[in-house]
């Protein structure tokens, strides 16, 4: 009897060792359930594994992302801490990554890089932006910025309450996977780099397909940082894109850029394709009630914007908030949430706001706006972009 028990469990296993070598139908969809890191390495057992691998990897275009708050230990932020656990549950291959990170745990000079008496470059202090960079694939496009203050909803569900932290150690990074019909393109631009062969080159000008620009605009209360600014907004406001963003400490994009003490620069990206979608409203300094809020923020269900793969994004500025609100917190992020109960938002308080009213209209065309209008002061851009 034992003899044919385990006879009985041979064949059983004989069977399953042909299905999983041989059944791309069956072995395709067990690779479903697994994570894209462990994905990729079991892409390496087989040539059979490999391609039902890459199938099952073209399917995975669901944007995630991964947001941390509270005390981290001395030598790690603690956006860093919580990516080293849930990368490895993420179920996309990361092309694009967009970090925000608090300046209140960490100087927001830490993440630059300074030049010494020799001219050339060194580490100032540690930098959770490197950190960061060694969770992702190589090739992936990864863009950290730090700001007086985050906004952001926690991991695990769309249909999270995002929080606001004006204090306290909070950051997140946002993952897009490579999607079809949709081009998301880094840009970054300092003093010497900025010319109109740049702009078209990043998708900022003469590209039709231009349907969202986010802009981070960082050491802008340096000399010739407001004139440098106009430059490229100028040119932006005459689009059709919608254009929104903030004022920001500094930013990193490993390896290639990093802002440097005392130098001026915008760096953002520009999202382009048929299947980019995108609106805001301006909540200027007239909206001072959580009533108000809620009824500006409704004005982008016009746009009609598909719900999946939706994210908000809120550029408040670093004078509203609690104070702003008579001790009331929460305020913009839980009306957001009240209109948009399964979009996540994510976000920064900053030291200016730029952005407007654009609402998409059945033709595609959008208000009309001025380089002046973009930008503002105690007011939040409250926006919506979809990715296909």
């Amino acid at each position: 009897m034992a003899e044919n028990e385990d006879f009985t469990v041979v064949l059983q296993d004989s069977k399953a060792a042909y299905v999983l070598s041989n059944v791309a139908e069956v072995v395709e969809r067990i690779l479903t359930f697994v994570p894209t890191k462990s994905l990729l390495r079991i892409a390496s057992v087989c040539r059979l594994w490999r391609n039902c691998a890459r199938r099952v990897l073209r399917t995975q275009q669901q944007l995630d992302w991964v947001s941390a708050c509270g005390p981290s230990n001395p030598k790690n932020h603690a956006l860093c801490n919580m990516l080293a656990e849930e990368v490895e549950k993420v179920f996309l291959l990361p092309k694009t990554v967009l970090a925000l990170v608090d300046c209140e745990a960490f100087n927001g000079q830490a993440y630059c890089y300074r030049q010494n008496k020799q001219a050339k470059m060194r580490r100032h202090s540690l930098d959770p932006f490197e950190e960061v960079n060694r969770f992702f694939p190589k090739g992936c496009d990864i863009m950290g910025v730090v700001a007086p203050g985050i906004v952001m909803t926690p991991s695990g569900s769309f249909s999270s309450v995002p929080k606001e932290y004006q204090e306290g150690e909070a950051g997140f990074a946002i993952m897009f996977p490579s999607i079809e019909g949709v081009n998301i393109k880094p840009f970054h631009f300092c003093e010497k780099s900025m010319s109109p062969t740049a702009l078209k080159e990043a998708g900022l000008v003469d590209n039709p397909e231009l349907r969202v620009v986010l802009l981070f605009v960082y050491e802008a209360c340096q000399n010739g940082a407001a004139r440098f600014l106009v430059q490229i907004l100028e040119p932006l406001a005459k689009s059709n894109a919608l254009i929104a963003g903030g004022l920001v400490d500094s930013y990193f994009s490993p390896p290639r850029h990093c802002c440097l003490q005392g130098q001026y620069g915008v760096a953002g990206f520009a999202l382009s394709g048929p299947k980019v979608q995108g609106a805001s409203v301006l909540l200027d300094q007239e909206i001072t009630s959580p009533k108000a809020a809620e009824a500006t923020i409704g004005r982008l269900k016009a746009a009609k914007i598909p719900e999946k793969n939706t994210i908000g994004f809120m550029f408040a500025c670093l004078g509203r908030g609690e104070n702003f609100y008579k001790d009331q917190a929460n305020v913009e992020a839980d009306a957001f949430h009240k209109v948009f109960p399964n979009t996540p938002l994510f976000g920064l308080f900053g030291n200016g706001e730029i952005g407007c009213d654009r609402i998409v209209k059945e033709d595609y065309t959008l208000c009309d706006t001025d380089t002046e209008s973009l930008q503002h002061e105690y007011s939040t851009v409250m926006t919506l972009v979809h990715v296909g």
